[in-house]
Parts: structure tokens; C-alpha cells; sequence
């Protein structure tokens, strides 16, 4: 019988830690903190057993807890979702000295770690990611935040979190949709800064396609692991965005603009793949990747992500909806829109202002030839 892996701690700089293992979904009250009396674990419909192990580990060190349900997926991160838990934290007289705990996707961290950066004007929140997504970009940062019509993520906070917990046996029950999304966020992190990520992911394909698709890839815990690294180093850096984190927006722009012309029907794993695909393509077109070097490196886009599973085209014919939606994204200054773009494998730079031919031209390079949104 192989002995458990012992739990790795990756710092975040000396903020907090975030914690990946099997079986630690017991240790959330560690990361909380010796002073806090109740806690909101905020959670989705679909997780009942999870977050039962969570509120019954917090209530078994005492403290009071309040479970609060949340719709599915982007559905919660809403200011009317917002607004009903900050009446629940208001009539269960929560202090500052109380915390949130946020169980689930991306879309609930998000959601929890507004929640806490809002209430009197910040408290404590640990984050239990329970998908891929979640573990290697949502939880891990202190970026929150919520959705209006005219965006995503529009309306948010910095609010680092006291802790991160990433129990990967979860990841046995992802759906392989939601876990081979994931990966678009675990490679992203292999062309902006690890390319060791490229070659467990082209190595697991190698040996069995299938497998590397699933939570039965042999390296899925290096993968996060390695992912989490990445941005930790980059978070403990330039915790608001005002330089170096602007790297982990590879592929994003174009990608949060396809999630929001779809109406957040794409997965958000799937609308970055096509997003770094696009990127690697306007890089090229703009001079910053060139040659045959530079050929093969947008080529090893395509086909690391196709062998995931993962899009590599969108529609033709939404372009004026998408460049609308890219005008509007968070990472534009006034009118200029930037982008990530390579210069090389893990040699990260900004293309600022870019023509508007050069970003049609890119466009036309992720194209099909028919309309609608299947992918």
C-alpha cells in the first residue's frame, strides 16, 4: 500500500498559505485563526457532502456556523446574491472578528471573498476550492469580485484570504468538462512563466490521451502544484495588478469577451484557451513572436490545448461584439486596450494600443467559418 503524500504549503508571500493535499478538508479551522465565533460557509447547491464535512469540522472546534446556498456557477455572483449575504451576516451580528468561508468553484470564491472584503470594510475568509479552476486561479490571489451586465468582474476588491485549501481528492468527482477547463489555467501557466507544466501535460497525452484528461492523470497534483507556484510568486509580488500580475491575464482579455458575448455559457477555461490561442496569433502579427521559433511556439498552443479537449476557434461574423466586450474589460486604460502577449516561451510582455487591423487580422486566424457558440 503506497503511503499518502504528505501535504504541500505554498506561501504567498508572508500573507497566508495555501495548503494542496489529499483528505486535508479537516484542517479549515486551522487557517482561521484562534479568535473568531462564527463563520458563513457559503456554497453551492451541488456540493451537500463537502460542505457538511466542512461546517461539521468548524462546529466540532466550536464555533457557530451559518451555511448560506448560493446559485450555480456565474448565477452567484450577482449584487442581489451579495446583498442577501450581507443580511444574513448582519442579523447573525458578525464582527470583524468573525469569517467567511467560501466552499466551491471559482464563481463562489469570487463571490465569498467579495463578501468578506465588503463587510465592515473587511474580514477574514479561508477559500476550499473544489474544481481545478478554483485551486490554480480563483482562490489563490485575493481578487474578488462580481459580474454586472455591462461585465465580468467589474465590481470587486483585493482581499487576500487568511488561507487556501486544496484537497485534490475532490477533483475525483469533477465532471472531466469542468476538470479539462481547469487545465486551460494550468497551461496558461506554463507559457507565461513554467514550461515544465507543457511537458508533464504533452507527456501524460503521450502516454494516454484519455487519462491526461481526467483526475487520473499522474501529474495532476504537480500541475497544481506548479500552477500554484506561479501565481504565488506573482501575487506576492504585485498583489493589485499595477505591473507583474498583469501576466496572469494571458489570454483573458479575448476570452472574457467571448464568456460575456456567449452570456457566460462557455466555461471560462474554454473561453481562455481560445483567448490564448488569439494572443499568441496577435503577438505574431505584431512582431513579438517571430520566425520559425516563433511559428512553433504559437503551433504548441494549438496543440497542447487540442489535445486536452480544449476550443482553439470561435464564430466568425462577432467581431464587433467581442471588440465591444474587450473595450470594456477591467484591463483596459481609457480607451487603450492591453494585452499579454509573448515574446517568447515564458518571456511575458504587454502589447499596449495594438491596430485594430492587427486585432481583426488575429481574429480572422481563430475563426470558423460558421456561426453560433458550439464548442
Amino acid at each position: 500500500m503506497t503511503a499518502r503524500q504528505a501535504p504541500t504549503t505554498i506561501a504567498v508571500g508572508a500573507d497566508y498559505d495555501v495548503v494542496i493535499g489529499s483528505g486535508v478538508l479537516d484542517r479549515v479551522p486551522e487557517l482561521l485563526g484562534a479568535d473568531v465565533e462564527r463563520v458563513l460557509v457559503v456554497h453551492p447547491p451541488t456540493l451537500p457532502e463537502l460542505t457538511s464535512r466542512v461546517t461539521s469540522a468548524l462546529e466540532a472546534r466550536g464555533l457557530t456556523v451559518h451555511a448560506a446556498e448560493v446559485p450555480d456557477a456565474e448565477a452567484a455572483k450577482s449584487a442581489s446574491v451579495v446583498a442577501d449575504l450581507w443580511g444574513r451576516l448582519g442579523r447573525a451580528g458578525f464582527t470583524r472578528t468573525d469569517a467567511v468561508v467560501g466552499v466551491g468553484g471559482g464563481t463562489v470564491t469570487d463571490l465569498a471573498g467579495f463578501v468578506a472584503a465588503s463587510w465592515l470594510r473587511g474580514v477574514r475568509v479561508v477559500q476550499v476550492p473544489t474544481t481545478l479552476l478554483g485551486m490554480v486561479d480563483a482562490a489563490v490571489g485575493g481578487k474578488t469580485g462580481i459580474n454586472t451586465a455591462e461585465g465580468k468582474n467589474l465590481v470587486g476588491a483585493f482581499h487576500p484570504p487568511a488561507g487556501v485549501l486544496c484537497d485534490v481528492d475532490v477533483l475525483d468527482t469533477l465532471p472531466r468538462a469542468d476538470l479539462v477547463a481547469g487545465l486551460a489555467e494550468v497551461v496558461k501557466c506554463g507559457f507565461i512563466a513554467d514550461p515544465v507544466i507543457l511537458e508533464l501535460v504533452e507527456s501524460a497525452v503521450a502516454d494516454d490521451a484519455d487519462r491526461a484528461r481526467s483526475a487520473a492523470n499522474p501529474h495532476l497534483r504537480e500541475l497544481v502544484e506548479r500552477a500554484v507556484r506561479v501565481k504565488a510568486e506573482v501575487v506576492a509580488a504585485d498583489l493589485k495588478e499595477r505591473s507583474l500580475r498583469e501576466i496572469l491575464n494571458y489570454g483573458h482579455t479575448f476570452g472574457h469577451a467571448i464568456e460575456q458575448v456567449e452570456q457566460y455559457t462557455w466555461r471560462h477555461g474554454e473561453a481562455i484557451s481560445v483567448g490564448m490561442v488569439y494572443v499568441a496569433e496577435l503577438a505574431r502579427l505584431a512582431g513579438h513572436l517571430s520566425g520559425p521559433d516563433g511559428d512553433a511556439l504559437v503551433a504548441r498552443h494549438r496543440a497542447v490545448l487540442e489535445s486536452l479537449g480544449l476550443p482553439t476557434t470561435y464564430a466568425a461574423g462577432r467581431w464587433d461584439d467581442l471588440l465591444a466586450a474587450m473595450r470594456r474589460d477591467k484591463k483596459s486604460r481609457g480607451s487603450t486596450l492591453r494585452f499579454v502577449v509573448l515574446d517568447g516561451l515564458a518571456e511575458p510582455t504587454r502589447l499596449v494600443g495594438p491596430d485594430d487591423v492587427l486585432l481583426q487580422a488575429a481574429y480572422g486566424l481563430v475563426s470558423r467559418p460558421h456561426q453560433g457558440s458550439a464548442h
